[in-house]
């Protein structure tokens, strides 16, 4: 999938000369043109779904520039309009601006001013309905987003998934960083029996190395010292759901003993206790790696590794989906605009090349963070159409400082001691700078 390039303008002008004429030139640029005498027979084919942009004389007999508007805006809040003055008109029109018109050209005006602004305007709305589009699958299909898309490897993912979803096999999940590993075990959690019952995340090589047994299995009350009451562990919440263990190459080999056994006879020894306790659950594992390597390196036990390798997925790469990147970035940039609280740059050939293009090492996490500077206008400021830096250079270090800052709050989770040690500045000229760019570390804190 790509984003669509929307080229329909719907043409409202009363002059019928001004509208042929103006027709003519807008068709002589590239643009599908449908053109109407007055706002009525207009309101009569332009619906919510409209794949483009309303350009309206602003004064015309019946239903003016303004209360068309009105009741476009009533249809489809994030329909542009723009609006065509006459040089006593401007005051109005800015009043139209503020009632949610796109933009105006006051006449006479040069054929690229409009022309530019319909560029712009198009390109908002390609991006609107191509979030909408993305919501209502997201929305029919109960998919994360990491599993959206129409590329040849997804579906054939999306199709693995249905078809083993009750199955009562262990799956081991691989895929590197980023790819959406833990999206692949919550699809098969909740698309079985089981998706009623917890679904148990555990990340292997968060664990704290001394307690990773108890956290795993739990302990009894006096186990050990500091053992002040009973704790239970990963593996017993999930019983009757779904275990997920991410990164379970980092498993202490230790650990993966005992982990077998809960493979294997379904039942776990909490320590400190008698006897062993029955669990009723299904377990997913996922690697960054190869775990055939893993086990070839002594980091995997073999009874382990084909204990788990009775079912196995892969999580395709972004390069390997490239097709599915427009439709995943536009998803997170839903989510980015939230968060920046700003108008979204335009995205530019430039943009549409980079993200069907860059290798994407990091996946999704990178495609995530670049939407997410892309929101703040920190991708798009840098250069201008023809690839020439569009402002000055106090301005663009201050865009360059702000990325440096939001990157560093973003990859430290928004920890001001660890951005503190990283970027190697005084407290105060820290905060001093997150004042200046309006950048709030618990905005980043997960």
């Amino acid at each position: 999938m790509d984003f669509p390039r929307l080229d329909a303008v719907a043409l409202i002008e009363d002059d019928d000369d001004f509208r042929a004429a103006l027709a003519e030139r807008l068709e002589l640029a590239g643009l599908s043109v449908r053109t109407f005498h007055s706002a009525n027979p207009a309101l009569a084919e332009i619906d919510a779904d409209f794949p483009g942009v309303v350009v309206s004389d602003l004064r015309m007999p019946g239903m003016d520039g303004r209360q068309l508007l009105t009741r476009l805006q009533t249809l489809d809040s994030a329909l542009p309009v723009i609006l065509i003055t006459g040089h006593g008109d401007i005051a109005e029109a800015v009043a139209a601006m503020s009632a949610g018109a796109y933009d105006f050209v006051a006449k006479p005006f040069a054929f690229e001013r409009l022309h530019e602004s319909l560029k712009r305007a198009l390109e908002k709305r390609a991006l609107v309905l191509d979030n909408r589009r993305l919501a209502a699958l997201s929305s029919e299909a109960g998919l994360e987003l990491p599993l959206l898309g129409e590329s040849r490897a997804i579906r054939a993912l999306r199709a693995t998934i249905a078809q083993i979803a009750d199955a009562r096999m262990d799956v081991l999940i691989e895929g590197e960083t980023g790819a959406g590993k833990e999206a692949v075990a919550r699809a098969l959690h909740y698309s079985g029996r089981r998706r009623p019952q917890p679904f148990v995340a555990v990340n292997c090589g968060a664990l704290p190395e001394g307690l990773i047994e108890s956290e795993l299995f739990g302990h009894e009350l006096g186990a050990f010292a500091g053992a002040m009451r009973r704790r239970v562990g990963h593996v017993e919440r999930a019983h009757n759901g779904t275990l997920f263990l991410d990164a379970v190459d980092s498993m202490p080999l230790s650990v993966q003993v005992k982990m077998l056994r809960v493979l294997e006879e379904r039942e776990i020894h909490p320590i400190g206790a008698d006897t062993p306790r029955a669990v009723d659950l299904r377990v997913l594992a996922s690697s960054t790696g190869d775990l055939g390597e893993a086990v070839a390196d002594g980091r995997v036990r073999e009874d382990l590794y084909y204990r788990l390798n009775a079912v196995r997925l892969r999580m395709p790469p972004l390069r390997e989906r490239r097709e599915d990147v427009p439709l995943l970035f536009a998803c997170l940039l839903a989510r980015a605009q939230v968060r920046a609280d700003g108008v979204t740059p335009p995205i530019t050939d430039a943009v549409r090349s980079h993200l069907l293009e860059a290798p994407w090492p990091g996946n999704i996490r990178e495609l995530s963070h670049f939407a997410q500077r892309f929101a703040l206008g920190l991708e798009a400021a840098d250069e201008g159409p023809h690839g020439e830096p569009d402002s000055g250079l106090s301005e663009r270090v201050s865009q360059f400082e702000r990325r440096i800052l939001h990157d560093t709050l973003e990859t430290f989770g928004g920890d001001i001691a660890e951005a503190l040690l990283h970027l190697k500045i005084p407290r105060k000229t820290f905060y001093d700078k997150l004042k200046r760019h309006n950048l709030k570390p618990g905005d980043f804190r997960r």
